[in-house]
């Protein structure tokens, strides 16, 4: 077990959380109704905003606006408010698999995200207790495994379309910082076989134009052998391969799970480990609230805190 990182190191104290789902957005010519929770602090006015894209896996509710607690739970405690779409590849909604887009969708998924910011009126009709304290200007957006694929191409990471041969480019100019967490790397020989047949969209990612501040978090054990043929080193390639500024959390033992993300006592989780689950939630939240508010100190003390103990859960670089 990784030793926990004091949270009087550099995160503020947490304040109750005010959690609301399936709040139910408008969604023209989706095959169905987009449904998100949404958490905040019971208290607060000008909250940013974080948008938090889930993963797949073998769950069937952890990949909806049911899972990823852990990360929603400390974000929205700690003065963000955290919107979570169920993306129509989750397994809770069992549509037929002919659904165009489907298994992943893809571009559906980063669609959800531009359409909650379109509808953050809708959301605060629907949640009164929200009226009036999002703050518009400070957006990010999270996501874990195809979650931080959904993420890379809102920051501005591109591809080409294999249906069609189109360069796609999904950039949100809203978003102003992102987290990527054991998120896919580069396609080309990178791929396994199998994900290059049943995952072309992967093929051709491209993250030369993913200009928009972002935190890498990669497990050095997270071969995701299944996706990739590099190991570990793939899931950097987004810091890796990208423009600064972007920073790289290297967690040390850590799995594709990190140690436990995607929900409390998860049993999909190889790698649990509370320890890490702590580091990655006040990691994140350290680097969001200074991107998002520049001049804060807290991912500056993040770093500190990292390097001070004499057994440390990963490594930072930064560019």
């Amino acid at each position: 077990m990784s030793a926990p990182i004091s949270p009087t190191d550099f995160v503020s104290p947490p304040v109750p959380v005010l959690s609301v789902a399936p709040v139910v957005l408008p969604a023209p010519g989706r095959p169905v109704e987009l449904q998100v929770r949404v958490s905040a602090p019971v208290t607060g006015t000008g909250l940013p905003v974080v948008l938090l894209s889930h993963g797949q896996g073998y769950s069937n509710h952890l990949s909806s606006l049911n899972g990823y607690a852990p990360l929603a739970d400390h974000w929205a405690a700690h003065g963000f408010v955290v919107i979570q779409p169920t993306h129509l590849s989750s397994r809770s909604l069992a549509l037929d698999p002919r659904t165009p887009g489907a298994p992943l969708f893809w571009r559906s998924r980063a669609e959800d995200m531009t359409r909650v910011l379109d509808r953050l009126d809708d959301l605060e009709r629907a949640v009164p207790q929200l009226a009036g304290r999002l703050d518009r200007d400070r957006v990010a957006v999270a996501g874990h495994s195809m979650g931080g694929h959904t993420a890379s191409l809102l920051l501005g990471a591109r591809l080409t379309d294999p249906d069609d041969g189109s360069e796609v480019d999904l950039t949100e100019p809203r978003i102003r910082a992102g987290v990527l967490l054991a998120a896919p790397g580069r396609g080309g020989d990178a791929l396994s076989a199998s994900a290059a047949e049943n995952m072309p969209f992967f093929l051709t990612t491209d993250f030369s134009g993913m200009r928009t501040p972002a935190l890498v978090v990669a497990g050095d054990e997270d071969d995701s052998a299944h996706l990739t043929v590099r190991g570990p080193g793939w899931h950097a390639d987004p810091y890796v391969l990208s423009p600064g500024p972007k920073a790289l959390l290297t967690l040390f033992g850590a799995g594709h799970g990190l140690g436990g993300v995607a929900g409390y006592d998860v049993a999909e989780t190889t790698d649990e480990d509370p320890g890490r689950v702590a580091a990655v939630q006040r990691f994140t939240w350290a680097y969001l609230r200074s991107e998002l508010y520049p001049g804060d100190s807290a991912w500056q003390a993040a770093r500190d805190a990292l390097s001070a103990g004499p057994d440390p859960l990963g490594r930072i670089e930064s560019k």
